[in-house]
Parts: C-alpha cells; structure tokens; sequence
C-alpha cells in the first residue's frame, strides 16, 4: 500500500512538473512559427545527438558490467543495459532521481545478483556519476571565472548552490564510504535528535538497517582500497558517458546551420546546468533545466532560435533518454529473471 501510494505520488508530481514546464515555456509563443523554425533544421544533424544518447545510457552498462565482472560475476552485455536503461527511466520520471537505484536493484536481484553487491556497484557508479559535476564546478568556479563572468553570470548562483550541493552529496558518500564509524555516530545522533523532536517515532528496526547500510559501507571501503585501478577506469568512462549528453545539444546547434561557437564552449554550458540541477528535486531537472537553458544559451542561438534550439536539446537530453530507457525497461519487464523459466 505504501508502495501503491508512493508511485501515485510521483506520477502525479510528474504531470504536475510537466504541465507547469510546458505553461511555463511556451506561454504567450507563437506554437506555429516555432513548429515552421524547427522544420528548417537538418535532421542529418540530429541523428548523432540521438546516438550521444544511446552512448550515455551504453555508458553505464558498460561500468556495471565491467565493475561485476571483477566482482566475479558473469553478465550478458545486453543484460547490462538493460539494468542501464531501468536506472535511467526511474531517474527520469522520480524526484532527485531518487528511483533509479532502487529499480535496478530490483531487476539485478531477479538475475541472482546478491542485493550487497548490486548496491556497491552502483554506489560507487553513483559517486563517480556526481564526482564529474564536482569537477566541473570545482574547475570553473576556481579556473573559470573568466568564462563565468561571459556566459553565467546572470546563473552563477544556481550554478554555485549546485556545484554546494554536489560537492557536499559526494563529500557525504565518502565519509560513510571510508569513516563508517563516524558516520554512525552523526547519523545516530541525528535520529536521536529527530525521535526527540517528536518528528518520527523511535523504532529498533530504523537502527538495525542503519547497522546493515554500515556493514554495505565498509564493503564499498575495502572495494576502493583494492580497486584503485578500476575506479580510474570508471571515472574515465564516467567521463565520457557524461559529455557525450552533454554533446548532445552541439549537434543540435548545428542542425540550425550555426556556427560561430565552438563545441567546448557549448559541451561545458550543457554540463553546466546538469551541475546546476543535479541535486534539485525535480524529475529530470524538469522545468529549471529550460529556463537555465533560456539564459545560458540566449547569445549562442539567438532570439528566434532559441526556443527550438531548446527543445530539440532538451528533446535529445531528456524526452530521447526517457523514451529510449522506457522501450528498454520494457523489455527488462519480459526477459530479466526468466532464465530458469525458460
């Protein structure tokens, strides 16, 4: 039941976000001119920025096959994308991304794959996929102001308070990655705190899987220590899934017969908004990510395209993933854990 009530929750939020975006966007447009703008684009352009989201989502599939596979577990490559593909679809449709983890988890247990290796698999895919964002945050806000002042200046707070977050959520992962004593200690703490404040109920039960998350954190611990390699490996391919999205909006640029920026400098302004709505609880970025894009982009794509420029980008980064993760998820639905059956 409880559930049953959680998935109404968040489709209904969904929607809502959905609708507001959509109000939000294209309220007082000219939906005609906008359809005609985006007919004059060259579609040969936009076939690329599709394959860019196939390669992210094939990105993570190859880390976690690559990342069992030193575990000792043997997977099909094909089963490893669709674990990809469900992670994506509920980070896409649940607020912070908050599903996706838990989804595959889900689907990795009906392939056998016991549920404390499935979760440091994907915890340190998880620290890895925000350890990118704090690297571009990080390197802008000391290297590049001079870029910030060009193209973010009128964000630079949203893009300070996500590169805050981010930087404080990965901070977090690793201090109850490598210092699980103390971690204990402050989330005790913590709930001692709440219980007395009234605001949840004490129960045992909380505390015993407070004990297990532990006993899952030392394990990711001791999987770090002996696994410096593979995590260089990963991060690097973290890396490249990551600004092969982003490269997305590039081709889209070009589409529009653009030119005059390079592709860095769009590549970085697109990673720049995933910096600055990663950590927002908001599917997908919904809503923010548009508006971001609006200003960040305006001097690039200019007043008439920038609208079309958007929803092709956004329509690449985002609805693509959502679609292409959703036919995939699908199809996870019929083939994994039905080996035996078969």
């Amino acid at each position: 039941m409880e559930n049953k009530k959680k998935t109404i929750f968040n489709v209904v939020f969904l929607l809502v976000v959905f609708v507001g975006t959509i109000y939000g966007v294209f309220h007082g447009e000219d939906l005609g001119e906008i359809a005609q703008i985006i007919k004059t684009v060259n579609p040969l352009w936009l076939i690329p920025g599709v394959v860019c989201v196939v390669v992210f989502i094939w990105g993570e599939s190859i880390i976690i096959y690559y990342m069992m596979h030193t575990l000792g577990i043997r997977l099909k490559k094909r089963t490893c994308f669709l674990f990809s593909s469900v992670g994506f679809f509920f980070s896409c449709i649940t607020p912070s991304a908050s599903g996706g983890q838990p989804a595959q988890i889900y689907y990795m247990k009906k392939e056998k794959i016991p549920i404390p290796v499935s979760t440091l698999v994907l915890m340190i895919v998880t620290i890895t996929y925000k350890l990118v964002l704090v690297v571009i945050g990080v390197a802008l806000t000391i290297f590049g102001q001079g870029f910030i002042h060009a193209y973010l200046w009128n964000v630079r707070h949203v893009f300070y308070l996500g590169t805050a977050l981010n930087v404080f959520c990965v901070t977090a992962m690793l201090i109850l990655v490598f210092h699980p004593v103390l971690a204990r200690d402050i989330v005790v703490k913590g709930l001692a705190l709440i219980e007395k404040m009234h605001l949840m109920k004490p129960r045992r039960s909380r505390l015993e899987k407070l004990e297990a998350s532990m006993d899952q954190y030392r394990a990711t611990a001791v999987y770090l220590k002996e696994h410096v390699k593979v995590l260089i490996e990963v991060f690097g391919i973290t890396v490249f899934q990551r600004f092969a999205l982003f490269a997305a909006t590039w081709f889209v640029y070009r589409a529009f017969g653009l030119s005059g920026t390079s592709a860095v400098v769009i590549v970085i302004l697109q990673g720049t908004i995933a910096v600055a709505v990663d950590m927002l609880p908001l599917p997908g970025g919904m809503g923010i990510s548009e508006q971001l894009f609006l200003r960040i982009f305006l001097p690039i794509f200019g007043s008439q395209l920038l609208l079309p420029g958007m929803i092709l980008s956004r329509g690449l980064g985002y609805y693509t993933e959502l679609f292409i993760s959703a036919i995939f998820t699908i199809v996870a639905n019929f083939t994994i854990g039905r080996r035996e059956e078969d």
